[in-house]
């Protein structure tokens, strides 16, 4: 592993008119490493995944990212088709709602297999047995290759969503709320999956999630947003167990009091 950071912000901030989405965010991750973003509804979290991804364009700041080559590169700096390549290979995106992050119109197989094809693949044997393998890999069972995402249930849309985004072995992974709305027993499933392939795979994830449960559990470290600026961050047990700002205390106090 690289000493040097896959990603890193610096000042980054973000203005919707007069309005603040985020402000003066900095940090670092590495390879192998789970950032936890959280807060409550419009802290920010949202804002800072689409400047991370590069869905908007940041107000100030810079994000610069090691490319495979070794070489760090201004994300704004790239051309369009640039950015474009990275978010079909070298990164992941799993949405909240994984009917955004899947072709509902094409197949189980045809899902995972689009992303290799994106990186040159064009044998149909290999392509469908690897993505024979992902769906293995993410517990959906392998007869139901040919069948559409419409046909899936919620738990099963987000493990074939993860299947599509890993199956190019990205990076960087950004996950927007990915157990949302998922009955409790499904969001652990899907957790205990996850926390295996991002270990296994030496991923570099960014969370963000409103749910400190879903934070402790997979993130090593953890940022605290609020009115779009990063209030309190560190290693997530050490924020949760002993937390400094006030903000963070009452959000840590509400889930107890849950």
């Amino acid at each position: 592993m690289s000493e040097l950071p896959l990603l890193s912000a610096r000042d980054l901030g973000k203005l919707y008119g007069a309005r603040i989405g985020c402000e003066a965010v900095s940090f670092d991750i590495h390879e192998g490493e789970v950032l936890a973003v959280v807060g409550e509804s419009g802290s920010g979290k949202s804002t800072l995944l689409k400047l991370l991804s590069t869905e908007l364009a940041p107000t100030s700041g810079t994000i610069r990212y090691r490319m495979r080559d070794g070489v760090t590169r201004d994300l704004f700096a790239l051309t369009e088709a640039e950015r474009r390549f990275l978010l079909r290979t070298d990164w992941g995106f799993v949405r909240q709602d994984a009917r955004e992050g899947l072709r509902m119109s094409v197949s189980a197989g045809g899902n995972v297999g689009e992303r290799l094809m994106a990186v040159g693949e064009r044998h149909y044997g290999r392509i469908r047995g690897t993505a024979l393998d992902w769906l293995g890999r993410v517990e959906i069972e392998t007869d139901r290759i040919d069948d559409l995402p419409r046909d899936f249930s919620g738990g099963m849309r987000q493990r074939l969503q993860i299947a599509r985004n890993l199956v190019t072995h990205p990076r960087l992974v950004f996950m927007d709320e990915p157990t949302s709305g998922l009955d409790v027993s499904v969001q652990a499933r899907l957790l205990d999956l996850v926390r295996g392939l991002v270990a296994e795979m030496g991923l570099a994830v960014i969370i963000v999630t409103h749910d400190l449960a879903v934070a402790r559990l997979l993130s090593h470290r953890i940022m605290v947003m609020r009115h779009g600026r990063v209030i309190e961050q560190g290693l997530t047990d050490q924020v949760l167990d002993d937390p400094r700002e006030a903000y963070t205390q009452l959000l840590v106090s509400s889930v107890l009091a849950a």
